[in-house]
């Protein structure tokens, strides 16, 4: 199961309350309990490959991070980031392998 989420409510509970509940209770709640349809290493997998495919990296670590608690290993996140660049576009990889060997670099 995946992590009881409180980023929202922790970054923006005060300035927009309803967005924070829906990331918290929603999206990180309801959605990503969902392992029966699909595993949170699985989620996790598709949440960065969009993330990168949209080029939002600045929430990318964030997601990186809880892929790697996911069990998403360093291998496993190379592979799936060279095959995105010839999907997304190479400077897409680049930036994010550059987050990826951050996150993944121990």
């Amino acid at each position: 199961m995946a992590k009881k989420q409180t980023a929202g409510r922790d970054n923006l509970g005060d300035f927009a309350p309803k967005f924070a509940e829906l990331n918290d209770d929603v999206l990180f709640g309801e959605v990503w309990s969902r392992e029966a349809e699909l595993s949170a290493h699985q989620r996790s997998l598709i949440t960065i490959s969009a993330l990168i495919s949209a080029g939002n990296f600045e929430q990318l670590p964030a997601h990186l991070k809880i892929g790697k608690g996911n069990g998403i290993t360093k291998d496993e996140i190379s592979e799936v980031i060279t095959h995105l660049a010839f999907y997304v576009g190479w400077p897409k990889a680049w930036s994010a392998f550059g987050i990826a060997k951050e996150v993944f670099g121990d």
